[in-house]
């Protein structure tokens, strides 16, 4: 069985407790979710932070197991708490303190990065702002990054730049969805990239997907969401499928319908083993050293 790290997996969202909406559906579900996951040859998930209150849930669900890590950052959607803390210096440090008191658990830092598809949640000078704070972080830690980026390529890449000069950041640009243009100025400035579900929706999505150097690349579910759905250009690639019910029909032993989990990310390797052509068990074991070596070579 291939082994796998799932470099990004929103584990605290409220779908693993049952609740959809606010409204609950469900039990909480989180450990038979988990045992499908080791079941699945899933060897380490990293929990992904999105905000400081994140971080802390992340690193709390990441101590009920020994495959279970997690990342230290804020959302640039949410990265207005910084300001609305009335200290953004100390939320800086209450980050840094979480990481410096989980250095088992805490392997990256992030999600942080631009989005400017949803401004509506932070103005873009209010992300760029925190998003530099972070780098900061990444340097003090020595921690590889965890990045968003949605439609801020450009000012993204000049931050990274800006920053990068003699100080070592390296990380992975998560959930890539962009140009191969794109893809190569991220990988000249020595950064790696994540491919899920929403990397693999179109079919330039899979000509890119194809391209990228087998050396630095990763792979990830992003659950709860980027379910490969039959849409989607790359699923016609799938080859492994799990049995699924309605929320409300609702049994332990099956995936709940839509919720994407863990044990899915065998589903992304299938469709890049079919679009590079590359034998899926070497491929498997290619990217499983990738992300060992990024995220926990000093674990």
């Amino acid at each position: 069985m291939n082994k796998y790290i799932d470099i990004g997996a929103n584990l605290i969202d409220s779908m693993y407790i049952g609740i959809y909406g606010g409204n609950t559906k469900h039990p909480q579900d989180l450990m038979n979710v988990l045992q499908r996951s080791w079941d699945a040859g899933v060897d380490k998930i990293i929990i992904t932070g999105g905000s400081l209150s994140e971080s802390k849930e992340a690193i709390k669900t990441a101590h009920c197991s020994e495959k279970l890590f997690a990342t230290v950052g804020c959302h640039p959607t949410r990265c207005s708490e910084f300001e609305a803390s009335q200290d953004p210096k100390k939320y800086f440090n209450e980050l840094q303190s979480l990481v410096n008191d989980n250095k088992d658990k805490v392997v990256a830092i992030g999600e942080c990065g631009l989005d400017y598809e949803r401004t509506q949640f932070c103005i873009p000078e209010v992300q760029k702002k925190y998003f530099e704070y972070q780098l900061e972080l990444a340097k003090l830690t020595g921690l590889p990054l965890f990045l968003h980026n949605r439609k801020s390529t450009g000012d993204l890449l000049e931050i990274l730049k800006r920053n990068n000069t003699n100080s070592g950041l390296k990380g992975v640009v998560h959930s890539f969805d962009g140009s191969y243009d794109e893809a190569k100025e991220i990988l000249m400035l020595g950064f790696d990239v994540g491919i899920n579900g929403c990397s693999l929706k179109t079919e330039e999505n899979l000509q890119v997907a194809a391209l990228i150097p087998e050396d630095r690349l990763h792979i990830e579910t992003d659950s709860p969401w980027c379910e490969i759905r039959p849409t989607h250009a790359g699923f016609k690639h799938i080859k492994t499928f799990y049995p699924s019910v309605k929320r409300e029909k609702w049994n332990p032993d099956a995936l709940v319908k839509s919720r994407n989990e863990p044990c899915q990310i065998r589903q992304v390797l299938e469709i890049l083993s079919c679009i590079r052509s590359a034998d899926i068990d070497m491929l498997a074991d290619k990217i499983y050293q990738n992300s060992c070596k990024m995220f926990f070579s000093t674990v």
